[in-house]
């Protein structure tokens, strides 16, 4: 077997074994010790993170993460996932800042001195704009994977309308949208699913008080949209062709919003009595573009909150 192969089979049967002895890759591949022991070398210099332990039980184990072997790319599906991990630069956080910034290296490194240029040339062209936020998002990791292995955390979370909380929550997914980072997770302090600003949970750790995770089932199931007010309230409005543009950019609104043929829309929907507080400054924000039928609550909120702001101005 040429010594190329050898070596790509060898990447390939370590990251699969994970944990292994020297003679066990000498029998499996028909060669010496001392040759699997110089190609064991060469994997390691390439970047394969590999860790000797000596003894009668000692052996090899790839440490960390594993690596992949490498992937053919055309050079068109090169520049699209190049741009693709480029666009991320306008979030201040991510939940894999630091690995994607390696990956993005790598890639640009690794390509042919024309298809560099090509980008370089493209990086002023086209861009993927999102709003840069200020806030970072600390606890994006952390809640990524409590959402992927069904994990409860304790959270320090902070809102405009009760200040810091400290709250048990199961993660099911994590979103971005419009420069801001959310997740949605069952609260267990609501009994039920909420949508929760990362940039506002300033800590969260495993919780070790012994709540048990629940089924979320399907996760498009466990959104916002799926869940049931506790406390129902009926919301009514009118929107405008240019109202439901800008409802549009909401995806938490997306469900409650029907958008007739001329482009108008209408909001009908049962939402959650608490969230008043939220909805009074969304519909200030529409201006004209929205006429608030029902609920009377909602109104006489927009009402106090405008002479609020109008007393600002005398």
């Amino acid at each position: 077997m040429p010594k190329s192969k050898r070596l790509m089979e060898l990447m390939m049967t370590v990251n699969r074994k994970r944990r292994f002895k020297v003679q066990e890759l000498a029998d499996e591949f028909g060669v010496s010790k001392r040759t699997i022991l110089r190609d064991l070398q060469e994997l390691s210099e390439l970047g394969v993170p590999l860790y000797s332990e000596v003894g009668p039980h000692g052996g090899y184990q790839v440490v960390r993460e594993r690596v992949l072997p490498p992937i053919a790319f055309t050079e068109e599906e090169a520049v699209a996932m190049f741009f693709a991990v480029h666009a991320l630069r306008h979030y201040s956080s991510l939940p894999f800042e630091a690995e994607s910034a390696s990956a993005l290296g790598k890639f640009y490194l690794h390509m042919p001195g024309d298809v560099r240029d090509r980008i370089d040339s493209m990086k002023n062209r086209v861009d993927f704009i999102t709003p840069t936020r200020r806030g970072d998002a600390p606890c994006l990791a952390i809640l990524l994977d409590a959402a992927v292995h069904r994990k409860v955390l304790s959270v320090e979370y902070r809102s405009k309308e009760e200040g810091a909380t400290c709250r048990k929550i199961q993660p099911v997914c994590i979103y971005a949208n419009n420069g801001f980072w959310y997740c949605t997770a069952y609260c267990f302090l609501r009994q039920g699913y909420r949508v929760f600003r990362c940039d506002r949970i300033r800590e969260a750790v495993p919780d070790t008080t012994g709540t048990e995770p629940i089924d979320t089932g399907d996760i498009r199931q466990s959104r916002r949209d799926a869940v049931e007010p506790r406390e129902p309230v009926r919301l009514r409005a009118e929107l405008t062709r240019a109202g439901v543009q800008r409802c549009e950019a909401e995806l938490w609104l997306a469900p409650l919003m029907q958008v007739r043929e001329d482009g108008s829309g209408v909001i009908d929907k049962d939402v959650e009595r608490g969230d008043i507080p939220f909805y009074t400054e969304f519909f200030i924000g529409l201006g004209d573009e929205a006429v608030l039928a029902e609920p009377a609550e909602l109104k006489e909120s927009i009402r106090r909150k405008l002479m609020e702001m109008l007393e600002r101005y005398q």
